[in-house]
């Protein structure tokens, strides 16, 4: 889990500044995304370091999520793809 988090931070630009991140061609809110995203990021590493392990389905419902935020930023052109 925490390889995947560290993955999801590098690869996803959440500390682009926010002329780069909002455009005028939103497919969805970028700004709302990455914010979500960030957020379940900070939930599960405070939850690892409180000791809880996730299961199997956990780590595939945060992998599809971080998968579905990068597609849409790459659609509204925040990251290259």
């Amino acid at each position: 889990m925490r390889e995947l988090i560290a993955r999801a931070r590098a690869e996803i630009p959440f500390g682009r500044p926010l002329e780069r991140i909002c455009g005028d061609d939103c497919k969805a809110c970028s700004l709302k995304l990455l914010e979500f995203l960030g957020a379940e990021l900070d939930d599960w590493e405070a939850r690892l370091d409180a000791g809880e392990r996730p299961g199997l389905a956990e780590l595939s419902r945060l992998a599809r999520t971080a998968r579905k935020v990068h597609r849409a930023l790459a659609r509204n052109g925040v990251i290259g793809d």
